[in-house]
């Protein structure tokens, strides 16, 4: 194939030992050891960036050719974008061999604006003929009108969408890039200039978008704005449209299967709303599960707790029921001033052994919004992000809910929170790993309740675009960036041909999105029960613990969490398993039920009365002898 290299040619001398790349940036790094192999073999088209570490422009456009790299990833079977550090020593000479010094090739992009980056990409592309066009690009010429009507009324295995443009317009041209990677649609492109046809499908303006549906109707698109983000996201989130899966991949399950041959129960849903049950189902699997693997805390882990219960007791905006039970739980662990707690008793706590009128937490799992086409999929990642997502709207919608817990006045009272317990207790390390470089990389910058809110979103968006494609992904809800168009077509805006976030608006949304008045109780387990029935040993099924806040805003992780007894729930045609939680009865005692609890505070009044009456003893016997009269022996 013949290959396109771009050459940007940079002023260049000694070098920092900073980089201005990284790994975790959408660029392909290069060096004198893989430049050539990575190029020259490669059936894609490529654009290089020669740079200098230490060159003050070089500093500069980095963010800018970020940006760009990042806003054609998914071109990446068409054109990839690369980068080579001539201040690097071991790079020396290939920069030398590709005749970068003083060239002034770099004045080609002097305007630097990434919408005309774009279109020259485009056109370099299209320069290329029939017989070295990379061979994972779909034609860009303007496809025929005998074609395009051929569609009409037939029936297909796949939609197909035509972006109709001006001669000069490279939206179509971007959207057939942008949707490269998807299957289950095929996009091709008109010109204005073809009027009978325009006029035979009802387009009346441009650019505008015809869809053809699988079932052989056909209408015109109706998108909010006429822009490439907005073509390309509607597309991207048409059912049956999802990203190509490697062929090692296992098939897609359909709603309603586990994809291990039993059915579970499709639970229909709005995508705007936020569910109950999907939060009192990651409390449960959170407070009898998660943490159950733990048989003590002690140290920082019990202080984790402590946090995570205040934060959640104060904020959680759920049920009376539920409320009352994290509320008696924060209680009891301040009475307690014990450096190490069996969390057993913790257990009976949650499970409401003492038989107090008004708690209850479900111990059935009901995920909706959160649930997943396979029970390996989303459920209690999505939860956990989902949670935090609304305390961190009501520690700014409530400003006094924290009062007098130590977190008065602390923007980052719920985020750290998180931070810990994430970092201390949620089965995936390597999620663990993740969020806390995250946080060590900008959390101080939070400095409002706002800002926190902002930031959480932020980076469930990253944790969206780093697990694009990967195996934890639910082909049913791909990683997406978040609020898609259809739900905030005014969060979303484009400048100079770039997409870019209006966070004013975004804020709003989230505010109203995951405040007290959007969560649905549909589905929730609402009421307390009668009196519990005697224990038994009880099996809770294990969800998958992958971190991803998809929201699809929706983080994954990229392992499976640690417990105690578990069992590998990825693997194509493995039975599920769960983790066997064994509960123990309360202790008799003279016929009557006692719990963990209830020993535990009996034998910390009883020491505290001992210490209490030994006080007292010796306090009255030193006063007693202090005024003891003498006594004299009487004169003879």
């Amino acid at each position: 194939y013949c290959k396109l290299v771009v050459l940007l040619g940079l002023l260049f001398g000694l070098a920092q030992s900073a980089r201005l790349y990284t790994e975790q940036d959408p660029v392909v790094i290069l060096s004198s050891d893989s430049l050539k192999q990575t190029v020259l073999n490669s059936s894609s088209a490529w654009l290089l960036q020669f740079y200098s570490s230490w060159c003050g422009h070089c500093i500069q456009y980095s963010p800018t050719w970020k940006a760009l790299a990042g806003d054609v990833k998914d071109w990446a079977q068409a054109i990839q974008i690369g980068v080579v550090d001539c201040a690097h020593e071991k790079n020396f000479d290939i920069c030398k061999e590709f005749g970068i010094h003083f060239y002034p090739t770099f004045r080609v992009w002097a305007d630097r604006e990434l919408q005309t980056v774009r279109q020259l990409m485009v056109n370099f592309l299209q320069n290329h003929t029939k017989h070295d066009w990379p061979v994972g690009c779909p034609p860009l010429d303007p496809a025929r009108s005998e074609g395009i009507l051929s569609l009409m009324g037939k029936k297909t295995e796949f939609y197909t969408a035509v972006i109709f443009e001006d001669e000069d317009s490279y939206i179509g041209r971007e959207v057939i890039l942008d949707l490269m990677p998807y299957e289950g649609l095929a996009v091709k492109r008109a010109l204005s200039s073809d009027k009978l046809l325009m006029e035979k499908l009802g387009i009346s303006s441009v650019p505008s978008a015809y869809l053809f549906y699988p079932n052989s109707t056909h209408t015109v698109m109706n998108v909010q704005k006429r822009l490439r983000f907005f073509f390309s996201s509607f597309l991207k989130l048409l059912p049956g449209v999802h990203r190509k899966q490697s062929t090692s991949s296992l098939q897609h399950p359909q709603p309603g299967n586990n994809g291990q041959g039993t059915q579970v129960e499709w639970k229909e849903f709005e995508k705007s709303k936020v569910y109950m049950a999907d939060l009192e189902s990651g409390l449960h699997y959170l407070m009898r599960v998660e943490l159950a693997t733990h048989k003590t805390l002690e140290g920082e882990e019990l202080k984790t707790f402590k946090d995570f219960v205040t934060v959640v007791a104060k904020l959680f905006p759920g049920h009376q029921s539920v409320v009352k039970l994290l509320e008696t739980l924060l209680e009891w662990l301040v009475s307690l001033p014990l450096e190490k707690i069996p969390y057993d008793a913790i257990l009976d706590l949650v499970n409401n052994k003492m038989r107090i009128s008004g708690l209850y937490l479900s111990e059935q799992v009901q995920w909706v919004g959160c649930q997943g086409s396979s029970v390996a999929l989303r459920g209690y990642p999505c939860s956990l992000w989902t949670l935090f997502h609304v305390l961190t709207v009501q520690a700014a919608n409530r400003p006094d809910a924290l009062a007098n817990t130590g977190f008065e006045d602390d923007p980052l009272a719920v985020l750290q929170t998180m931070r810990r317990y994430i970092g201390t207790f949620f089965g995936c390390q390597e999620c663990g790993k993740h969020f806390e470089e995250m946080a060590q990389e900008s959390l101080n910058q939070v400095k409002s309740v706002d800002d926190a809110i902002l930031w959480l979103w932020r980076k469930h968006n990253q944790v969206n675009a780093r697990l694009t494609g990967s195996m934890s992904q639910d082909p049913m809800f791909p990683k997406t960036q978040w609020p898609t168009p259809d739900l905030c077509p005014t969060c979303h805006e484009e400048q100079e041909g770039l997409h870019v976030w209006n966070e004013q608006m975004v804020l709003a949304f989230l505010r109203q999105h995951y405040g007290a008045s959007n969560i649905s109780p549909k589905y929730s387990s609402n009421s307390q029960p009668g009196p519990p029935a005697p224990d038994k040993p009880k099996a809770i099924s294990k969800p998958n613990s992958n971190l991803h806040l998809n929201q699809n805003l929706k983080p994954s992780p990229d392992s499976a969490p640690k417990h105690q007894k578990r069992s590998d729930t990825n693997g194509a045609g493995q039975k599920h398993t769960g983790i066997q939680i064994e509960a123990r009865p309360g202790m008799t005692i003279l016929g009557l039920g006692f719990s963990r609890v209830d020993m535990s505070l009996c034998v910390f009044l009883y020491a505290f009365s001992c210490v209490f009456l030994m006080f007292m003893f010796f306090f009255f016997r030193f006063r007693s002898k202090r005024w003891k009269p003498r006594n004299y022996r009487p004169y003879v």
